[in-house]
């Protein structure tokens, strides 16, 4: 534990500036409250899409399309013919839901690897080894690896991020804030493909497919940029921590803040042992693929010998799901936590039942989203928009920039990523193809927005966790606490994430994989 700094004001005192940002934090909170739940918000505004559709229809609007220079009509969705679709195609649209059966699939194979303790222990025994003088680069960065857990990597790092700080002399509530940042704020960038990568992937490429109907976005399609992504927003959290929250007076714990339930960074004989079995079993599955892909014959090739389109691509959230679920088993086996094979399916089954609230919602965007294309106002509102860019002579850096502050506010009241990118991907991804910016571009700039403003908000339900992780150390920490200490974080990782964008674009770097950025 640390001890306090000289002439440090009692751990209560709270900062300069707190009330203001308590007031701004309980409007955010109230206006936030005051929406429905996602699942009733897109009915909703498949209600307001099939009024619309009924008044656009009424005075025969339509545009040329680009593509094929055919005249696109907006159809009625309150009409016959459209109650009659929805009807008959809700089941399809469900079914057909492109992140659908890919998210499950990797989910399955992540939740062997969470539930059986490998992806807790492989962090523990990380953050127990790292030195004092990189502990907050270690933390932030574990932060951005730990997203291929999904929401579970609150639950994970946000309370070993005060552990490893406590351990090394340094103040735990910024071990907290620091881990609770990296995960929120850099939600969309992992060095590793997330469950995310494939959700995003299939939510961009149904929206893609109103211009151009054989558009296929790949869960890989933003890898290169999240990698970097990644180390630089590490980067930045080490700088802003050290440069700027190391600074605050008010770092140290209350003196009767009981810590004997926060558990420690300790790894025994045998989870040691399982864990160098788990990852061998990684190195040698990653050198077999390696290997298979080598021959330019492979049959996890392409046409014409392409890594680009491939079946191994194709497979990637298969790939991707045996490695984990594999390291799983292994781990599992080992440690102790699996006993016997009927044990893997259970595991599976919990991390899918885990997810079934966003199944739920995907019920609910699936039906939206085939109801937009079936009215063609994406394909108008596409057309439109892209023409007043076009003739306004705006600088598409500039058509960047507004896109980022409105997705960024709006981030602040619609904390579900999925929820977002479903409401505006059928619009933007469209209108920016239209003025020859790919779906993968579109996507990366979106992944700023969904994330740099999260660790700010109290609308995200692990912000209220983490503040109650920080609360063990502090008892009258509050929201606007935890918001002081993030709002610096938050801002300087997404200027400088907007920035990386600018010059990943400029300069023309794939965004990943076959994927190029101009």
């Amino acid at each position: 534990m640390s001890t306090p700094a000289q002439g440090s004001p009692a751990p209560d005192t709270p900062p300069a500036k707190l009330p203001r940002l308590v007031r701004a934090m309980g409007v955010i909170e109230r206006a936030g409250n005051a929406l429905p739940h996602p699942f009733w918000l897109f009915w909703l505004l498949s209600l307001v899409l099939a009024v619309i559709s009924a008044i656009a229809a009424g005075f025969g609007v339509s545009v040329v399309s680009p593509g094929d220079g055919k005249t696109v009509v907006v159809r009625n969705l309150l009409s016959g013919d459209g109650l009659a679709m929805a009807l008959s195609t809700m089941v399809e649209n469900f079914a057909t839901f492109p992140p659908m059966a890919t998210i499950v699939v990797v989910i399955m194979g992540v939740a062997v690897a969470e539930r059986s303790g490998f992806l807790t222990a492989l962090m523990r025994l990380g953050l127990s080894r790292v030195p004092a003088s990189w502990v907050v680069f270690a933390v932030a960065f574990a932060g951005t690896v730990a997203h291929v857990a999904s929401a579970a990597a609150y639950v994970i790092l946000v309370p070993l991020g005060g552990l490893a700080f406590r351990a090394v002399g340094r103040s735990p509530i910024l071990g907290i804030v620091v881990a609770y940042t990296a995960i929120a704020s850099g939600y969309d960038a992992s060095p590793v493909p997330t469950p995310n990568d494939a959700i995003f992937a299939g939510i961009t490429t149904a929206a893609a497919r109103i211009i151009g109907p054989e558009v296929t976005v790949s869960p890989l399609s933003n890898w290169f940029f999240n990698i970097a992504s990644s180390l630089l927003l590490a980067i930045v959290i080490t700088l802003v921590t050290r440069f700027v929250l190391s600074k605050r007076p008010d770092l140290d714990p209350d003196p009767d803040a009981d810590l004997t339930d926060l558990g420690d960074l300790v790894i025994d004989k045998r989870e040691r042992s399982a864990l160098r079995r788990a990852l061998l079993v990684i190195v040698l599955a990653l050198v077999a693929l390696t290997l298979a892909v080598l021959p330019g014959s492979s049959p996890l090739r392409g046409e014409g010998g392409s890594l680009v389109d491939s079946p191994l691509l194709d497979g990637i959230a298969a790939v991707v799901a045996f490695l984990f679920g594999t390291a799983g088993i292994v781990y599992g086996a080992r440690s102790g936590s699996i006993t016997k094979a009927a044990d893997v399916p259970k595991l599976m089954a919990e991390g899918v039942r885990q997810m079934a609230p966003v199944l739920v919602l995907f019920f609910a965007i699936a039906q939206f989203l085939a109801y937009f294309e079936w009215t063609h106002l994406g394909d108008v509102l596409a057309v439109r928009a892209a023409e007043v860019f076009r003739t306004s002579g705006l600088p598409i850096a500039v058509v960047f920039l507004l896109v980022l502050v409105v997705l960024t506010l709006v981030n602040i009241m619609v904390t579900s990523g999925t929820a977002m990118w479903s409401m505006a991907a059928p619009v933007l991804v469209p209108m920016l193809m239209l003025v020859d910016v790919s779906p993968e571009t579109a996507q990366a700039l979106f992944r700023i927005a969904d994330s740099g403003s999260t660790a700010i908000t109290p609308m995200s339900p692990y912000f209220v966790m983490a503040l109650g992780f920080m609360q063990r150390y502090r008892k009258k920490a509050g929201i606007g606490t935890l918001a002081s200490y993030t709002l610096p974080l938050a801002i300087a990782m997404t200027t400088a994430w907007t920035l990386l964008f600018f010059a990943w674009w400029l300069l023309g770097i794939p965004w990943g994989p076959g994927v190029p950025s101009r």
